[in-house]
């Protein structure tokens, strides 16, 4: 329970804010609470280290290429069934890259090697991670590499 002015009410936070001041609310100070309404968060250490890593390789430069993700030890690509730019701005956002320009698909950036991890990603944008995303199984595909998604960012 805190003390003191209650600064933020009605507090509506999309995901995308970098800060909490930056969330829709009413004005700064201006409330119809109590302290037995405060509210709290618990964060899990350093979440972000928990995430699968993520690079883009065969592109022009760090923040365009294929699309790969490092799970149990190994590289491995991304199939592109669903992909699109949903899927592409969570890979920008996760490797601080700016927006999403393109989401290429059918190996645009060539084919990759080795396993492919993720099929049917679905990413609703806001996700810090790829590997937060839904998807099959890691390892389920039914796909080859000639289907390796790419991205580009800004």
């Amino acid at each position: 329970r805190g003390d003191g002015i209650i600064w933020m009410d009605e507090t509506n936070c999309t995901g995308m804010e970098s800060t909490l001041s930056a969330c829709r609310a009413r004005p700064w100070g201006i409330n119809n609470c109590y302290h037995g309404e405060d509210a709290g968060v618990v964060c899990s250490g350093s979440a972000v280290s928990t995430f699968a890593p993520v690079r883009l390789v065969d592109g022009p430069g760090r923040c365009a290429g294929r699309v790969e993700v490092f799970h149990n030890e190994k590289w491995g690509t991304v199939c592109d069934d669903s992909w699109d730019f949903m899927d592409a701005k969570v890979v920008c956002r996760q490797l601080d890259c700016g927006t999403v320009v393109m989401a290429p698909r059918r190996a645009h950036f060539g084919q990759g090697q080795g396993p492919i991890w993720l099929d049917d990603v679905r990413c609703m944008g806001t996700e810090a991670a790829l590997s937060e995303c839904r998807a099959k199984g890691w390892g389920v595909h039914g796909c080859e590499h000639g289907e390796d998604a790419g991205v580009v960012c800004s």
